[in-house]
């Protein structure tokens, strides 16, 4: 069976020893800050550009402090979904585990929710449309996505399920080599890259040009139902791929189903992307009727 060898790749790009600690700069960290640094910026340049709207909607001060909502919705939203959507029992019974995030452990489909409360926070203080802001938002999270995900890649975590498709990857660690009925090496979808070509550069490209291109800044929620919508396919399609998380997993459910009737179901991410999948079309199409009826 052919298979592409996992290259020698390390979670951190350097590391310091200072008085007997240990401070290390990690790819998933650096991930989020190029994806804040680079959302900022492009933000930035979509106010400034005032062919994009009917009325600029925020001034580039009220930008500054839309960044500090949107870092505590992301770190506390991704943290406590993760808790709470994939490992309660085992959160609940060590709780002071909680708070270390940086031993990993987020759920995008929590920081979705937390990004979602600090921005309606947000432009209910600051008197700023809402629906604007998710726009706003959405037309950034791809860039986030697409380095979280190489990111997830580096750190040989979250593989696929096993596969003899030759662009498998032999993963290291026992973990990803325990496959059941497999002799020898298993080889993995590479399911990280898949959601990065997928979440990242497709859906990066679709809302960049709706943007920038389509007009659509000019109505209200298009693009976040764009977003929200194709976010919801994307990760429901590469699911099949995924290997589901082990808590799910048993002798009579290999396929880790969290949600199922008669043998047939759905993983835990699927379950949680059908209702990012009704409310993104439920948005795109209030958006289309708004601007029909102009």
């Amino acid at each position: 069976m052919s298979y592409i060898p996992f290259p020698p790749l390390s979670p951190e790009i350097f590391s310091i020893d200072i008085g007997g600690m240990t401070f290390a700069l990690r790819w998933y960290a650096l991930a989020y800050i190029v994806g804040l640094m680079a959302g900022v910026w492009l933000i930035r340049r979509a106010l400034r550009s005032a062919r994009l709207w009917d009325a600029v909607p925020m001034t580039e001060d009220q930008l500054d402090r839309l960044l500090t909502w949107v870092i505590a919705g992301v770190l506390i939203g991704g943290r406590l979904g993760y808790v709470l959507f994939y490992q309660p029992a085992h959160f609940a019974a060590h709780p002071e585990l909680i708070i270390r995030v940086w031993e990993g452990g987020m759920s995008f489909h929590g920081g979705f929710l937390g990004v979602t409360i600090a921005g309606l926070i947000f432009a209910w203080r600051e008197k700023i449309p809402a629906l604007t802001v998710g726009d706003l938002f959405a037309m950034v999270a791809p860039i986030g996505l697409f380095l979280g995900r190489l990111s997830n890649f580096i750190n040989a975590e979250l593989w696929g399920r096993p596969t003899t498709m030759p662009w498998g990857v032999a993963f290291p660690g026992d973990e990803a080599q325990l496959c059941p009925g497999v002799v020898g090496i298993c080889a993995r979808h590479p399911s990280q890259l898949y959601e990065a070509a997928l979440e990242g550069l497709l859906l990066g490209a679709i809302v960049l040009w709706a943007a920038w291109r389509g007009d659509w800044l000019r109505r209200p929620g298009r693009i976040m139902g764009t977003f929200i919508a194709g976010y919801g396919i994307a990760r429901f399609v590469v699911e099949f791929f995924r290997q589901p998380d082990v808590q799910f997993i048993t002798e009579g459910n290999p396929l880790g189903l969290a949600w199922q009737v008669g043998g047939y179901g759905l993983t835990q991410g699927q379950a949680l992307s059908l209702p990012m999948i009704a409310a993104g079309l439920w948005f795109f199409a209030r958006a289309r009727h708004v601007q029909g009826s102009k």
